[in-house]
Formats: C-alpha cells, structure tokens, sequence
C-alpha cells in the first residue's frame, strides 16, 4: 500500500499542529522540535545533549504533554539502582504472593534526565527496555505498551563522576540533538515572559497517544527508491572505510535512517524520500554512530567534518518523484 497525497497532507498538517504546539514553550527551535516528533513517530528514542539551562528538560515535557499520554521523568544519579526504572517485587501479606509494582518506565514518554550520571549496569536496564520494550522480572515479561519513547539528557560538562554511554549503547538512540542557546530574538521573548515559571506545564494535548501507532504505520509506506537505499548503503560503507574512523554506521543505523527518511518525508506533505531527506537527517542520525580513531582525536577532527567529507565524496542519486 502506497501512501496518498491527500493522506501525506493530512499527516503533515497534524505534524504541524504538534510542533507549534510545543514551540509555544520552545521558542526558537523548530528544526529540533521537527525532530523529536519524527523520532517520535519513527518508534525510536532520543538523545538530547547540551549545555545546562538550555531547555533539553522543558522540551521532553512539552512533547509529552502535547500527546496526552503518559510520563514520567526519572532523575539519574549515581545511586539509582536497575530497579528504581524498572520496577520490583514487593510482597503482599494480605495474598502472601509477590506483586510486581511497575517503575516509572511504565509510561509513554519517559524523560531520563541526566543518563549519564548513573552506574553502567542502570543504564543498560533502561537501554535493554528501549531496546525490547519490555521488562523482565523473576522470569516474567511485562510489556511497557505503546506508543514508548525515551527522551534522554546528559550533558557534555561537568563530566567529573559521570558514566559517558558507551558507542555500542549510543547506537539504541535513534537520534542524537542538540538544543544550543537560543538566539537574540527568542531570548528576548523568553526575558518577556520570565513571570512564567513552567513554559511547559502550559502546553495541552493536541492527538491521545493511541493516534501515533496509526500514523507511524502510516509513514512505513512511503516510497523509497532503490536508488536512495543503495545512497544509504554507500554512505555507511564510506563511514566505515575512511581513514579517520573507527567506528561507522551499522546495518541498525542505515535501517534507523531509511525509517526517519520516511517520517521526514511524508511530515513534509510528499510520498516519497528525496535525497535532500537523506542529507539533512545525516547529522542527527549519524553523529552519535561515528566514532572518530584515537589519531583522528589528536589531530582534532571532529565527527562533523568526517561526515561532510562523506557527503562530498558520496554522490547523491539524481532527484525526481516516485
């Protein structure tokens, strides 16, 4: 089943509804939000890293309250155990059983403020959940429901007792962004308002939560041509052959990309992918994917000029509709 132009409208116009929706709280940020709701709608997990106070909380709030589901925000530190995510086995008297009593990641959209703050082994329970959608506990599996999406934060200061995510682990993101600081103009608008405490608490529902599977399936039928697949496929191959890389794209990461393509296309109003999706999905998609050699670091080469020297040396297929 082919996507329709009317159907590619109709999901574009909600997709528009949803991020002015949230850059009421936002202000200035529209390409980051666009991002999150196609991570979104993409059925993957998102890594927000930035300096502090520059909104990376508010915007996982705002996303949630816009799609009336559930939330919940877990605050990371070092003594967080597996369990405080998860859940645990609590004993009842009354039935003399054990009950399993669910933790906050039993909900839609879970914000997990400051990953990198807690212990390897609490982080890999949180990563295996995003990873399965599940939990496991004394044999038994307990769903987490959908739609399920992880919003995690960490920031790149203040790195002093800190567990930075493995490359391995960074590869269960979807995507990786950044919030930066916002520029004049919105800085003035948020200093106008600055009697409002909680942007985000202002933010309403637009769609319930049970409308999103409907749309991601929706986006799984816009076309993509082969000649784009085999840009993807040429794009990793390049990632892992270049001679400043360490790690490159994996097979996960091409099918994580093709996936967005589509999310970004049909969130644009058209039926198909383009390589103009491709091309600017590569820096979210892929910087966290791209791990640059230990030379290639002294050198100071970074992973957005390994990615650019990708693009250029790659040859984009040339542009027409399905």
């Amino acid at each position: 089943m082919n996507v329709t132009p009317e159907q590619a409208a109709k999901f574009r116009e909600t997709f528009d509804r949803l991020v002015a929706n949230v850059n009421a709280a936002i202000l200035g940020k529209d390409h980051v939000v666009r991002l999150a709701f196609t991570c979104l709608l993409s059925e993957g997990h998102l890594l927000l890293e930035d300096y502090p106070g520059t909104g990376k909380t508010s915007l996982a709030r705002a996303l949630a309250n816009t799609v009336k589901g559930t939330s919940s925000r877990i605050q990371f530190t070092p003594d967080l155990l597996p369990s405080d995510v998860t859940g645990v086995q609590v004993y009842d008297q009354s039935t003399r059983r054990f009950e399993f009593m669910p933790g906050p990641i039993f909900h839609s959209i879970v914000l997990a403020d400051e990953i990198n703050r807690a212990s390897p082994k609490t982080q890999s329970a949180l990563l295996e959940v995003m990873d399965e959608s599940h939990v496991t506990v004394d044999g038994t599996r307990y769903p987490v429901g959908k739609p399920f999406m992880v919003i995690a934060t960490q920031n790149p200061v203040e790195q002093a007792g800190t567990y930075p995510l493995p490359e391995a682990q960074l590869d269960r993101f979807l995507m990786k962004a950044g919030l930066d600081y916002p520029d004049h103009d919105a800085m003035v608008a948020l200093l106008r308002d600055a009697a409002v405490r909680d942007r985000a608490a202002d933010v309403r529902p637009i769609i319930a939560a049970g409308v999103l599977e409907p749309l991601s399936r929706l986006a799984d039928h816009v076309y993509v041509r082969d000649e784009i697949l085999a840009y993807v496929s040429r794009i990793a191959e390049a990632s892992r052959q270049h001679k400043h890389v360490k790690l490159g794209v994996s097979a996960r990461g091409c099918l994580a990309y093709v996936r967005c393509a589509k999310t970004w296309a049909i969130a644009h109003g058209r039926t198909y992918v383009t390589p103009d999706d491709i091309r600017m999905l590569a820096q979210p998609l892929l910087s966290h994917r791209v791990l640059v050699n230990a030379e290639a670091q002294f050198d100071g080469v970074t992973v957005d000029q390994v990615l650019r020297e990708i693009f250029y040396e790659v040859a984009p297929p040339l542009e027409r509709a399905a």
